[in-house]
């Protein structure tokens, strides 16, 4: 039996502020990867990616989200990013029952408001919405092979996500 919820997906599709709902609802404790993160690293992502580049900061993640996926009864936010590792993702899915957030690009752009966006490193450039459609293709097929597990929460309220959340945890924790 799976005791934790691993929480992925792109960028402002939810999993914090559905994360911690769904940690409170369900007992759990919550983890952020990209907090942990930051914890070791002692700075912002930003900076991480400012001045020791992608490449450290994933590396970075792999750590975080080793150490989190030895946890239990934990609910864990990964970076929307996480996925595109297999080892992330061989973690989590030993460890967790993993859903992903989806959204529509028009969706999360509108929900990285412009001062949101400057703590993004990977949207800071000329058109975001245009890198928010980029990355968002590039990265479905990670996404899709991470879980058959979904919600889109394009046009959900935070409560229904994390209703639908629970539902989904409470219906694969055996598997």
């Amino acid at each position: 039996m799976k005791s934790n919820i691993c929480l992925v997906g792109f960028m402002g599709t939810g999993k914090t502020r559905a994360g911690r709902i769904v940690a409170e609802r369900t007992g759990k404790e919550f983890v952020e990867t990209d907090a942990m993160i930051e914890a070791a690293a002692k700075k912002p992502i930003t900076r991480i990616f400012s001045e020791d580049g992608e490449i450290r900061f994933r590396e970075m993640e792999i750590a975080a989200v080793k150490q989190a996926a030895s946890m239990e009864n934990a609910v864990f936010s990964l970076g929307g990013g996480a996925v595109l590792n297999a080892i992330n993702m061989l973690y989590m899915k030993q460890s967790s029952v993993v859903i992903c957030l989806t959204a529509r690009p028009d969706v999360l752009f509108k929900r990285l408001a412009d001062e949101e966006r400057d703590k993004r490193p990977l949207l800071a450039k000329p058109n975001p919405k245009a890198e928010i459609e980029r990355l968002l293709a590039f990265r479905a097929p990670f996404y899709s092979a991470a879980t058959a597990l979904v919600v889109d929460t394009s046009t959900m309220t935070i409560g229904e996500v994390v209703d639908e959340v629970v539902l989904l945890y409470e219906e694969n924790k055996a598997s």
